[in-house]
Protein backbone atom coordinates (compact mmCIF):
# COMPACT_ATOMS: atom_id res chain seq x y z
CA UNK A 1 0.00 0.00 0.00
CA UNK A 2 1.57 3.30 -0.86
CA UNK A 3 1.26 6.96 1.11
CA UNK A 4 -1.77 7.80 -0.93
CA UNK A 5 -3.94 4.93 -0.47
CA UNK A 6 -2.97 5.35 3.37
CA UNK A 7 -4.14 9.07 3.03
CA UNK A 8 -7.19 7.72 1.22
CA UNK A 9 -8.17 4.93 4.05
CA UNK A 10 -7.22 7.97 6.70
CA UNK A 11 -4.33 5.39 8.11
CA UNK A 12 -1.96 8.93 8.02
CA UNK A 13 -3.02 12.31 8.38
CA UNK A 14 -3.21 15.20 5.54
CA UNK A 15 -4.50 18.43 4.97
CA UNK A 16 -7.52 17.77 2.50
CA UNK A 17 -8.68 20.41 0.22
CA UNK A 18 -11.19 18.94 -1.35
CA UNK A 19 -12.90 15.58 -1.67
CA UNK A 20 -15.39 13.79 -3.61
CA UNK A 21 -16.60 10.16 -3.79
CA UNK A 22 -13.93 9.12 -6.26
CA UNK A 23 -11.20 12.12 -5.82
CA UNK A 24 -9.01 13.45 -3.37
CA UNK A 25 -7.13 16.83 -3.26
CA UNK A 26 -5.03 17.63 -0.22
CA UNK A 27 -1.22 20.00 0.32
CA UNK A 28 2.16 18.65 -0.15
CA UNK A 29 4.04 18.10 2.75
CA UNK A 30 6.64 19.17 1.18
CA UNK A 31 5.65 22.05 -1.38
CA UNK A 32 7.28 23.63 -4.28
CA UNK A 33 5.55 26.60 -3.29
CA UNK A 34 3.28 27.28 -0.53
CA UNK A 35 -0.44 26.06 -1.65
CA UNK A 36 1.13 22.75 -3.26
CA UNK A 37 -1.55 20.55 -4.01
CA UNK A 38 -1.69 17.14 -4.73
CA UNK A 39 -5.18 15.72 -6.46
CA UNK A 40 -5.31 11.65 -6.65
CA UNK A 41 -8.42 9.60 -7.51
CA UNK A 42 -8.82 7.04 -4.61
CA UNK A 43 -8.46 3.87 -6.48
CA UNK A 44 -4.84 3.95 -7.44
CA UNK A 45 -3.78 3.15 -10.61
CA UNK A 46 -0.63 3.46 -12.41
CA UNK A 47 1.02 4.58 -14.89
CA UNK A 48 -0.82 7.14 -17.04
CA UNK A 49 -1.03 4.83 -19.28
CA UNK A 50 -3.07 1.98 -17.83
CA UNK A 51 -5.43 4.78 -16.00
CA UNK A 52 -8.95 4.83 -17.44
CA UNK A 53 -9.94 7.53 -19.58
CA UNK A 54 -12.71 8.68 -17.31
CA UNK A 55 -10.29 9.05 -14.49
CA UNK A 56 -7.87 10.94 -15.76
CA UNK A 57 -10.84 13.27 -16.89
CA UNK A 58 -12.00 13.85 -13.83
CA UNK A 59 -8.93 14.56 -12.27
CA UNK A 60 -8.05 17.26 -14.72
CA UNK A 61 -11.24 19.08 -14.13
CA UNK A 62 -10.59 18.66 -10.10
CA UNK A 63 -6.79 20.36 -10.67
CA UNK A 64 -8.61 22.91 -12.81
CA UNK A 65 -11.17 23.84 -10.07
CA UNK A 66 -8.10 23.69 -7.87
CA UNK A 67 -5.86 25.76 -9.77
CA UNK A 68 -8.80 28.36 -10.00
CA UNK A 69 -9.59 28.18 -6.14
CA UNK A 70 -5.75 28.93 -5.91
CA UNK A 71 -6.14 32.38 -7.79
CA UNK A 72 -9.31 33.40 -6.14
CA UNK A 73 -8.41 32.01 -2.40
CA UNK A 74 -4.33 32.81 -2.65
CA UNK A 75 -4.20 35.37 -4.73
CA UNK A 76 -1.81 33.29 -7.36
CA UNK A 77 -0.96 34.82 -10.31
CA UNK A 78 -0.57 31.74 -12.37
CA UNK A 79 -0.63 28.00 -11.61
CA UNK A 80 1.49 24.75 -13.17
CA UNK A 81 -0.46 21.52 -13.61
CA UNK A 82 2.14 18.69 -13.57
CA UNK A 83 1.76 14.90 -13.82
CA UNK A 84 4.78 13.03 -13.51
CA UNK A 85 4.68 9.49 -15.31
CA UNK A 86 7.48 7.16 -14.21
CA UNK A 87 10.36 7.65 -11.59
CA UNK A 88 12.68 8.71 -14.32
CA UNK A 89 10.03 11.41 -14.87
CA UNK A 90 10.36 12.37 -11.21
CA UNK A 91 7.17 10.37 -10.04
CA UNK A 92 7.68 8.90 -6.49
CA UNK A 93 4.70 7.43 -5.85
CA UNK A 94 3.42 4.60 -7.99
CA UNK A 95 -0.28 6.43 -7.76
CA UNK A 96 -1.80 8.99 -10.45
CA UNK A 97 -1.68 11.93 -9.18
CA UNK A 98 -1.47 15.85 -10.57
CA UNK A 99 0.97 18.46 -8.34
CA UNK A 100 -1.22 21.91 -8.67
CA UNK A 101 0.88 24.39 -7.77
CA UNK A 102 0.12 27.75 -7.25
CA UNK A 103 2.42 30.64 -8.65
CA UNK A 104 3.09 34.04 -7.79
CA UNK A 105 5.49 36.66 -9.32
CA UNK A 106 8.73 36.89 -7.56
CA UNK A 107 8.12 33.56 -5.83
CA UNK A 108 11.89 32.18 -6.85
CA UNK A 109 10.96 28.95 -8.14
CA UNK A 110 12.16 28.10 -11.84
CA UNK A 111 12.06 24.79 -13.18
CA UNK A 112 15.30 25.09 -15.24
CA UNK A 113 13.97 23.97 -19.02
CA UNK A 114 17.11 23.72 -20.64
CA UNK A 115 14.94 23.38 -24.10
CA UNK A 116 17.03 21.57 -26.48
CA UNK A 117 17.32 21.07 -30.68
CA UNK A 118 16.94 18.49 -32.76
CA UNK A 119 20.00 18.01 -35.09
CA UNK A 120 17.31 18.56 -38.50
CA UNK A 121 14.34 19.05 -39.44
CA UNK A 122 14.43 14.75 -40.78
CA UNK A 123 15.38 14.36 -37.16
CA UNK A 124 12.19 15.53 -36.06
CA UNK A 125 9.97 13.97 -38.67
CA UNK A 126 11.09 10.44 -37.73
CA UNK A 127 10.74 10.87 -34.22
CA UNK A 128 6.78 12.33 -35.23
CA UNK A 129 6.80 9.08 -37.48
CA UNK A 130 7.58 6.66 -34.48
CA UNK A 131 5.28 8.52 -32.47
CA UNK A 132 2.45 8.27 -35.01
CA UNK A 133 3.48 4.52 -35.55
CA UNK A 134 2.58 3.92 -31.55
CA UNK A 135 -0.70 5.81 -31.61
CA UNK A 136 -1.76 2.69 -34.55
CA UNK A 137 -0.14 -0.07 -33.04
Amino acid sequence: MNIFEKIVNREIPATIVYEDEDTLAFMDIGPIIKGHTLVIPKTCYDPVTETPDDVLAKLIQISKRIAAAQIKGLGADGVNIIQNNGKVAGQEVPHIHFHVIPRFAGDGHHWNWAAKTYDDPAEMERLAAKIREGLTG
